[in-house]
């Protein structure tokens, strides 16, 4: 379509989206039960990256009730569903997830060496011929391909992997262990973080995923823990080496990962903490899959009240200990089970769910599929208010968009510049906090203006029709009706850009 109309349509999309005042609108009164075809496509707008053709076609087959219940059992099940052999291959091509962690911070340090060359043979060229000054950034000629093929990984994973309860997981428990790629080398370890830190664990013990993220050389490095020692300690001379006690993880340790901003410790238990994890950083000399070390010399061996716990030189072990004191603590609990249910059932959660959850939290010894089995079999869960009442992230609507209509995943530059003009680029959240997933942070004119104008252009030359039988109830009859009277090639682009579609 040429380029002044894609524009017009745009244009004829946000008029007819404002002159119909389409809104989100449920046909049943609220506290009615959901049907069984509400439940099943609530399901794949909550646990998954919603419906595809191919979801839906299922669905019709089987069935709803029967549908959800097989669906359900496969995304719940020890073993997860191999992924399709096309998908396999594409992710066998990223180099980036052959590499251990030791080569790949190997390249950065390389990249980074090499640009310090290059500084030096500009200062000395500098009188003499200022245009022989190196243009291109090594460090980042060399490291980008790596960070555009962690995006690559995740991407294709989200898109395409039967598997969707993983990859939504995957996603929410990256935001709650965030790193921010864009701090030194961790943007080459953010594949290998996800890989082995985050995505192994998400249906697994709380515990492990704790200690996976606290030793990943992505968590040591993007919150300073790397760089922590003992006070006192004596580094051995050049500029990149520790200085001193450094807070930074030990802080968000507590205050974003376990126990909450209230959970009940101090500034002292910061401190204390941060002693406690003095030595636990990265062998920059390894080569192999995994460089975390644990170095004696950097620990501070003192005695230490943490917690109202005393402890007393035991090197490794106090950080173990910690971290097992945090991963059953019951404010621990509480914070996981309130994010938990924020993100999967409302940005207000009904309190005696994340009540119950946080029961069978501490009950199961923090066993993350248990924990999930609990909130996806809760009354709460299954709500009318819950229906419909979550908004997209640009992450989600991305994603969501591409797998209604049945499209390919974008080219990862595309995806990443579209996701980037949202302002939710991926890896790129740069607080510890993450990226929030309520309503307020992302429901705003000019987010819902990007939508539209990236709904007109997906939808071009897509079946309004088709596209309705695979949305199923997610779009509201009122949006329906307000549909049909527009022009044929507009109505694609008016559902992908209504309100309907903009929830989950």
């Amino acid at each position: 379509m040429p380029l002044d109309r894609r524009h017009l349509l745009t244009a004829t999309v946000m008029a007819a989206c404002a002159a119909k005042g389409l809104r989100s609108a449920r046909a049943s009164m609220p506290g009615a039960a959901l049907s069984a075809d509400e439940r099943a496509h609530h399901a794949l707008q909550r646990l998954a990256y919603g419906p595809t053709p191919q979801d839906a076609a299922a669905l019709r087959e089987l069935g709803p009730d029967a549908w959800l219940a097989r669906w359900l059992q496969a995304q719940l099940q020890p073993e997860p569903t191999p992924l399709p052999e096309p998908l396999s291959h594409q992710l066998a091509d990223l180099e980036v997830l052959q590499l251990g962690q030791g080569e790949l911070f190997t390249r950065f340090r390389e990249a980074t060496r090499q640009r310090r060359e290059n500084r030096r043979e500009m200062a000395q060229s500098a009188a003499s011929s200022p245009e022989a000054w190196p243009a291109v950034n090594p460090v980042r000629e060399q490291i980008r391909p790596l960070e555009q093929q962690a995006a690559t990984a995740r991407l294709l994973h989200a898109h395409g992997s039967p598997n969707q309860l993983e990859e939504v997981l995957t996603e929410f428990w990256f935001n709650h262990f965030n790193v921010y790629a864009g701090k030194g080398p961790v943007g080459v370890l953010v594949a290998d973080y996800e890989a082995r830190a985050i995505r192994p664990h998400v249906l697994g013990r709380f515990r492990d995923l704790l200690g996976a993220t606290a030793k990943h050389p992505a968590m040591l490095l993007y919150l300073d823990n790397a760089q922590s020692v003992a006070p006192g300690f004596k580094p051995r001379g050049s500029d990149g080496e520790p200085r001193g006690l450094n807070e930074n993880y030990a802080r968000e340790l507590m205050e974003l990962h376990t126990l909450g901003v209230d959970g009940g410790y101090t500034q002292r238990d910061v401190t204390e903490l941060a002693r406690i994890l003095t030595g636990w950083g990265l062998d920059a000399r390894a080569r192999g899959d995994e460089i975390f070390e644990f170095n004696a010399r950097r620990h501070d061996p003192g005695t230490k009240t943490w917690l109202g716990e005393t402890l007393r030189g035991r090197g490794q072990y106090e950080g173990e200990h910690a971290l097992d004191v945090l991963a059953r603590h019951p404010a621990t609990a509480r914070f996981v089970s309130f994010k938990l249910a924020q993100a999967f059932v409302a940005d207000e959660p009904p309190p005696a769910l994340v009540q119950r959850l946080a029961e069978r939290f501490t009950a199961t010894d923090g066993d993350l599929r248990e924990l999930t089995r609990a909130l996806i079999q809760s009354p709460e869960f299954w709500s009318r208010e819950a229906f419909q009442a979550k908004f997209k992230t640009p992450y989600q609507h991305l994603l969501s968009s591409l797998r209604a209509v049945g499209a390919p995943m974008l080219p990862t530059p595309q995806a990443l510049n579209l996701l980037q003009q949202a302002g939710q680029p991926l890896y790129g959240a740069v607080t510890p906090d993450g990226y929030k997933n309520t309503a307020a942070a992302w429901r705003n004119p000019e987010a819902l203006t990007q939508r539209v104008q990236w709904a007109t252009r997906l939808a071009q030359g897509r079946s309004a029709d088709a596209l309705l039988a695979t949305l199923g109830p997610a779009i509201s009859e009122r949006t329906r009706e307000a549909v049909r009277t527009e022009a044929p090639a507009a109505q694609a682009a008016l559902l992908l850009a209504s309100p309907d579609f903009m929830k989950r």
